[in-house]
């Protein structure tokens, strides 16, 4: 038998919303009946290129049975207001990353859905990216035996590209800059791939682009299992780039943009190329989503993860103010 689509109302209408739209439409598993944000002209707009209903206020999507979920891309400091809006409605709620500026209102969010017996989902799709599953399942397989290190860089080209009204490239609607907007992905690939993070220590930078908000920033990790890893976010670089080296006692896994993946083993001389094929990630995080609304199921990112994932950030940007080595429990215990 068939599954009807999820029924969903998009909210926050900026650039993001129409990327998780696009993928709404290639997936055919969840459908926007709905959309809403506080400008009438970007809801008209949104609505036309989605074929769905602009509504006139939030309140008017919560109180609509035929929507059964939230698609939440508003600003991170109204995370909290709207997602705890949904739960008291009964409306599942997939939320971009970050979950929350703090990591108090992370947590408020993480236990808003769980009373509400709601599906709390966040985006990170970084991980989903095929080449991350393979190096993880070879992670898990023993091939790389002890993992003793790794390196990151996510950067971008933002010069002459970025608006400032907008609260993405403010530091109070963005704090942290680039790395809790981009860096907490590959953050989050290196907790997937070699473990929970305990102790950061980070240094940040505004160099090239205007504004109030870091566009270089460079965290190194300690993980729990010992290992360490360094990260380094930029939209100050020539060119978009993404890199991801991962170092075990008895492998190591090369990967970045241009050149793919490969993988060299203890002994041999030169890295063996691993084919994999582009997934559509998006797509598959909403998948899930849907699923997990329809079967009672938890997704692979929620709540609990989300807030210590922003932890992790904040422990960096701590250590980057104060000059000193922060754990993330120090953040977790007082942020």
């Amino acid at each position: 038998m068939a599954v009807e689509p999820l029924r969903v109302a998009c909210i926050g209408m900026g650039w993001w919303s129409d990327v998780l739209a696009d993928a709404i439409k290639r997936s055919g598993k969840l459908k926007i009946v709905a959309c809403f944000t506080r400008s009438e002209e970007k809801r008209d707009k949104f609505a036309a290129k989605y074929s769905c209903r602009a509504a006139p206020g939030y309140e008017a999507i919560l109180a609509d049975p035929e929507i059964e979920a939230i698609i939440n891309t508003t600003p991170n400091d109204v995370h909290l207001e709207t997602t705890r809006a949904a739960a008291a409605h009964g409306k599942h709620v997939f939320l971009d990353k970050p979950i929350a500026n703090t990591v108090s209102d992370g947590r408020k969010i993480t236990e808003v859905c769980r009373e509400a017996g709601i599906v709390l989902a966040l985006g990170y799709q970084r991980r989903r990216e095929n080449h991350f599953r393979w190096i993880k399942r070879q992670i898990d397989d023993g091939v790389f035996g002890k993992l003793v290190n790794a390196e990151a860089n996510i950067s971008r080209d933002r010069l002459g590209k970025i608006d400032l009204s907008s609260w993405r490239y403010q530091a109070s609607g963005m704090p942290g800059g680039v790395m809790l907007q981009i860096g907490i992905h590959y953050a989050d690939v290196l907790d997937y791939l070699i473990g929970p993070i305990k102790a950061v220590s980070g240094r940040f930078a505004q160099l090239v682009l205007p504004g109030d908000n870091p566009d270089v920033a460079s965290l190194v990790f300690e993980h729990e299992n010992g290992a360490l890893s360094t990260l380094n976010a930029s939209y100050a670089s020539a060119s978009e780039y993404y890199l991801m080296n991962i170092y075990g006692k008895e492998a190591t896994a090369y990967y970045d943009l241009h050149r793919g993946l490969s993988l060299i083993k203890r002994g041999e001389n030169r890295p063996v190329d691993v084919p994999c094929e582009k997934n559509d990630t998006f797509v598959e995080e909403l998948e899930e989503f849907a699923a997990a609304v329809r079967s009672n199921s938890q997704p692979e990112v929620g709540g609990d993860y989300a807030t210590s994932s922003l932890a992790v950030i904040r422990a960096g940007i701590l250590s980057a103010r104060e000059g000193r080595r922060v754990t993330v429990a120090e953040i977790l215990e007082k942020d």
